[in-house]
């Protein structure tokens, strides 16, 4: 199959969350399966030059945007088997940050366009156009018209992929003539129109020809108004054609066996290492060397639906179970500044790293014992998988893509990869966080079964990718 796959943003070129990883990973998986598999992402000014040196340059042309006629040039890196596309325009991509712009609906639309008028540049027939969130969510609705005029796009079909219906690119309806370029014959409740406005990511789910979000339970939620932002009634009414597919993580890459970027390789047979870690971590972050002591962590943007209010109401009875903790993200100042406060009220048993180091989270997921996650929201998470392949046990309330990674301990049985919660509650949080305190505490093979599951769960993209592959022959027929 010839799969392209249109993203705002693909690791490791560019990236700023969840989605870059998928973009930066499934599509490699797929073409070690033997498809050709391009990607197109806008070329930023964030791209540096140790990959711009890397491009060819392989042509240009122009793209319609309602009344606006913009240079569109077009750059190659191939790389894992891949091939990946950089749509240049200087006027909307060298800006300052790649997303938070007053014009991002007409800096994306140029870019969904020039998706669209990508395979006939290059001359290749496209069989599935996988798009992803709002960014790219006017690629479906284009294609409903452009493939009867661009022979390369005759057969394709195009599948849709929600990461985060939070953003859903609701702009006023003066954009779909004038931004857009569409008619007002888009302009209804079952396409764009949304509460008077248009609505991008509405318009995606309608005019695509399946729609997937990122974890079977997530897939449910989104039916419900308490997590859909206002789309769960369009949800509804496409249910028929929505599937939730798991993401994967790089195993390799995020792997403590013979990884060199952590104090001391281990692995589930030979767990020694982990100490060491443990140790290194606690001396870089300014906690008190000591190998018995639970050290608690969490690494997340602060903000609001990550949780955040449960962990400040709760910190107080956190640190009265004798515990360490280490704090690492920016996000919310009245976050920020708890956690600072706390690292003044428990010296040497709280850190609070404001900042986002790749190095330290590295470490952080190597040395810590207990990785806490009490999203509000989560339509997938990666960090609770790559705590696991660390050997470091989760504790996560039950939402999203959480629900389906992290197996509860049963203590009966002694199955699970973690422990869980469900009641966005500071009570039930800090009832679960004292059972895995005590677990660490009083039954050592115990806790070494449950760093032992969670470390050789497959969480790869292999069975997640062949579902994808296998949405695509059906698609195609």
């Amino acid at each position: 199959m010839n799969i392209l796959f249109a993203a705002s943003e693909a690791a490791p070129f560019i990236k700023t969350g969840g989605l870059a990883d998928v973009a930066g990973s499934l599509p490699a998986v797929l073409a070690a399966a033997g498809h050709d598999v391009r990607v197109v992402i806008p070329l930023y000014e964030q791209i540096g030059e140790d990959w711009r040196s890397q491009m060819t340059y392989l042509t240009n042309t122009r793209v319609r945007l309602a009344w606006r006629d913009q240079y569109c040039g077009l750059f190659e890196l191939k790389r894992d088997g891949v091939t990946y596309y950089f749509i240049d325009n200087e006027y909307y991509f060298r800006r300052w940050d790649i997303y938070g712009h007053f014009d991002d609906g007409e800096r994306f639309a140029f870019f969904s366009r020039a998706v669209i008028q990508l395979p006939a540049m290059v001359d290749w027939p496209v069989d599935i156009l996988h798009c992803n969130d709002w960014q790219t969510a006017l690629v479906p609705v284009y294609l409903l018209e452009e493939k009867y005029r661009i022979p390369q796009l005759g057969g394709a079909r195009s599948v849709f992929t929600i990461h985060n219906i939070e953003y859903q690119g609701r702009y006023d309806k003066f954009v779909l003539k004038d931004v857009c370029g569409l008619d007002e014959s888009y302009f209804n409740e079952h396409m764009l129109a949304y509460h008077d406005d248009v609505n991008l990511m509405q318009g995606a789910i309608f005019a695509a020809d399946a729609v997937t979000t990122v974890s079977p339970t997530y897939a449910m939620e989104l039916q419900d108004s308490f997590w859909a932002h206002g789309l769960e009634g369009v949800v509804r009414a496409n249910s028929y054609k929505l599937q939730g597919i798991l993401n994967g993580i790089d195993v390799e890459r995020n792997s403590p066996k013979g990884n060199k970027a952590i104090a001391k390789s281990f692995y589930p047979t030979r767990m020694t290492g982990k100490a060491e870690c443990k140790a290194a971590l606690q001396q870089m972050v300014g906690l008190t060397p000591d190998p018995e002591v639970p050290v608690i962590a969490c690494i997340s943007r602060l903000v609001n639906h990550k949780g955040f209010d449960l962990v400040v109401q709760a910190l107080g009875g956190i640190m009265d179970l004798d515990v360490q903790m280490v704090v690492l993200g920016t996000g919310e100042a009245r976050y920020e500044e708890a956690f600072r406060a706390a690292q003044g009220l428990y010296p040497g048993r709280f850190s609070a790293q404001i900042m986002y180091s790749a190095p330290l989270s590295t470490a952080i997921y190597a040395g810590a014992d207990l990785f806490l996650m009490p999203s509000i929201s989560e339509p997938c998470g990666l960090s609770q998988m790559i705590a696991m392949r660390y050997g470091t046990v989760p504790v996560v309330r039950e939402t999203g893509g959480l629900k389906d990674t992290v197996i509860p301990y049963n203590k009966y049985t002694g199955e699970g990869r973690g422990f869980t919660f469900s009641r966005t509650s500071p009570e039930d949080m800090l009832w679960v966080l004292r059972e895995a305190v005590e677990l660490y505490r009083t039954d050592k093979k115990a806790w070494k079964a449950l760093q032992k599951a969670g470390m050789t769960a497959d969480f790869s993209w292999g069975a997640s990718a062949e579902r994808y592959l296998e949405l695509y022959r059906q698609l195609l027929g």
